[in-house]
């Protein structure tokens, strides 16, 4: 292998922040795959290591990309070959190991996924990172009772990559969707996704009692803060949260009455170390039964040269739905 071009995040005197440069091979992290990458994806978590806006880089230097799609180069484990086509997503990728903004990847087996028959690399990186922990989330809200007969099912930070997802599978899948978003102008969108009813986070009356009138069989929260605290004062009996993210902020200002007096549950969404078992089959399930009816609208692509110039709409909440880097494509 010859060098090649990766983003490469660094500390400079000025703060943390990352520059295209030409990576030598030699200088890839351990792993039995080695990984042409074709496509990876920009996330949330993406901006804030690249920016050092969050504290979500554990080592520097290091490629950013937490999520990437390709071919095996070559593979010294005999679970995969030469030429197959597999994803990685989550584990230390883009945070601790060298990641997915690079034209090649060298990453542990045990953190390699072949890519699901049904699935292209695009739309796995359309998916990534968000689609898992949508699909994940949605697992665990079913597994603990939710059904499309049980009443309306509230997704914040609805037009973000993850959000968006949610609302369309769950729509697919026969929920009555009420999406909440804080971007106005994109309430007809979350209606084509299948949004039964859009609400405006402008507007919405958060309420200060420890208990509100019982409005939601389920809810997918993607921001956190006051607005997951509304939502647990907010459950009918037995309801529950999956909990996703924290763009809202960290912190959360509840009482125990939701939980000991309606019976309802808070559901961690954990897609950064979920076992590999129940990795592989969520992967199959979002090529299958699970897979979003809009993705093609869900995404939109970007040139791998784009990609420094991306970050500041993602912090500034200026995106909607996902966004896939053409590392190489389908060249």
């Amino acid at each position: 292998m010859d060098p090649f071009k990766a983003y490469l995040i660094e500390q400079h005197e000025a703060g943390v922040g990352g520059r295209f440069v030409e990576f030598a091979p030699e200088n890839l992290d351990p792993g039995e795959v080695t990984i042409r990458v074709a496509y990876s994806s920009i996330n949330y978590k993406d901006a804030l290591a690249a920016t050092g806006a969050g504290r979500i880089i554990r080592r520097l230097p290091c490629i950013g990309g937490i999520d990437l799609a390709g071919t095996v180069l070559e593979s010294s484990d005999a679970r995969f070959a030469a030429g197959e086509a597999v994803l990685a997503t989550s584990y230390d990728i883009g945070v601790a190991h060298h990641g997915g903004f690079a034209q090649f990847a060298r990453i542990p087996a045990g953190w390699v996924v072949p890519l699901p028959h049904g699935l292209s690399l695009f739309e796995a990186m359309a998916l990534g990172t968000a689609g898992f922990t949508a699909a994940l989330g949605i697992q665990r809200l079913e597994d603990n009772g939710m059904g499309p007969d049980g009443g309306p099912v509230a997704v914040t930070g609805a037009t973000g990559g993850v959000g968006s997802l949610v609302v369309d599978m769950l729509a697919k899948r026969g929920y009555e969707v009420v999406a909440i978003t804080g971007k106005d102008g994109e309430h007809e969108y979350l209606r084509h996704l299948g949004a039964a009813e859009v609400r405006s986070r402008h507007t919405l009356d958060l309420g200060t009692r420890p208990l509100e009138k019982a409005t939601w069989a389920g809810a997918y929260d993607c921001v956190g803060g006051p607005m997951a605290a509304w939502l647990t004062r907010s459950m009918k009996q037995g309801a529950s949260i999956a909990c996703a993210g924290n763009a809202g902020g960290i912190e959360l200002h509840t009482t125990v009455l939701p939980f000991i007096l309606r019976g309802n549950n808070l559901l961690g969404v954990d897609s950064g170390y979920w076992p590999m078992a129940g990795r592989t089959r969520i992967w199959e399930r979002l090529a299958g039964e699970m897979r979003p009816p809009h993705l093609a609208e869900i995404a939109t692509s970007i040139a791998f040269d784009a990609l420094p110039g991306a970050f500041e709409d993602f912090l500034h909440a200026r995106v909607r739905g996902r966004v896939v880097v053409e590392v190489a494509g389908d060249a």
